[in-house]
């Protein structure tokens, strides 16, 4: 099926929400394993979080920004930024029902070329598996990640030193942790992740390192300069957790040893779950990347 494919418009993002809503839960219901926590469909509360972001990116990367419409609907979207050196898939879907057809094909290629020039991408995949093609067959290698989740046992807890609430005059100190860790630094990202998670950070003669953190205990993105500051940072996090609610970490990859290092050390469960996707660069550490500003 060919689509048109033309710029994404404000307007378009509470039907892409409801797009990627529906597609990812397809296919995390499809690819589910007993042994993961089970799929549940994107709260309403999370909606607005999601459009939120997407239109930070219409302002930031316009041209990363893309709509695919048959017969006048939108049926799928792709958004992607650039940061310094750095091109970052954020997000693509197509409505389930006309996957397979051609459009995320299409999609992918418009959303690509606002990466032209860039030394290096990132991409978080799920496991679907003509995505995975598509990254393979563009020159990206692929790394398993890994899940953590668990109710945190309080009593485990250790005592966490020279970690305090971060404010905006963080970010450049952060930027340089991100450049350390993926060789691009957020910029207009933290502005966006703050107005959804509470900043930890640790700037101190013994390390550096911040965290953004939800509601719920769980790390959204992490940087830190070394694996002890990282841990400790996580350590902070878990810290924020209720008894009674589970914490889920995703998107440790290979290299962050230390996040699991952490994770056992609190009884977590320890699970696999999709892909990091990277084009010239190594696996980045420490570091946990943000599911889609990566």
């Amino acid at each position: 099926m060919t689509a048109q494919i033309r710029p994404l418009a404000a307007a378009d993002l509470p039907a892409c929400e409801v797009i990627s809503s529906r597609a990812f839960f397809e296919l995390d219901s499809r690819t589910y394993q007993r042994a993961w926590p089970g799929p549940t469909p994107r709260p309403e509360s999370r909606a607005d979080a999601w459009i939120n972001r997407s239109l930070a990116l219409l302002r930031t990367d316009p041209g990363g920004c893309w709509a695919a419409e048959v017969d006048g609907a939108v049926v799928g979207f792709a958004t992607s930024l650039r940061r310094e050196t750095l091109w970052v898939l954020a997000s693509y879907a197509v409505r389930p029902g006309l996957q397979g057809q051609g459009i995320g094909r299409q999609l992918l290629g418009a959303a690509a070329s606002h990466g032209q020039g860039c030394l290096r991408a990132m991409v978080n995949s799920s496991q679907d598996q003509q995505a995975l093609r598509r990254y393979r067959q563009a020159g990206f290698d692929t790394l398993p990640q890994m899940m953590v989740w668990g109710h945190v046992d309080r009593s485990l807890l250790p005592v966490v030193e020279h970690v305090r609430l971060g404010t905006e005059s963080d970010y450049d100190l952060m930027d340089s942790l991100d450049r350390r860790a993926r060789h691009a630094g957020h910029g207009p990202d933290h502005g966006v992740l703050a107005a959804q998670h509470r900043l930890i950070v640790m700037d101190h003669a013994t390390g550096q390192g911040y965290a953004w953190v939800d509601d719920k205990g769980s790390v959204a993105c992490l940087a830190a300069d070394s694996r002890k500051s990282a841990g400790l940072l996580l350590w902070e996090a878990l810290a924020s957790s209720a008894p009674d609610v589970p914490v889920e970490i995703g998107h440790i990859s290979p290299a962050n040893q230390w996040a699991l290092e952490v994770a056992t050390a609190a009884r977590l469960e320890i699970h696999l779950r999709g892909f990091l996707a990277l084009r010239g660069l190594k696996d980045p550490t420490p570091y946990i990347p943000h599911s889609t500003l990566l």
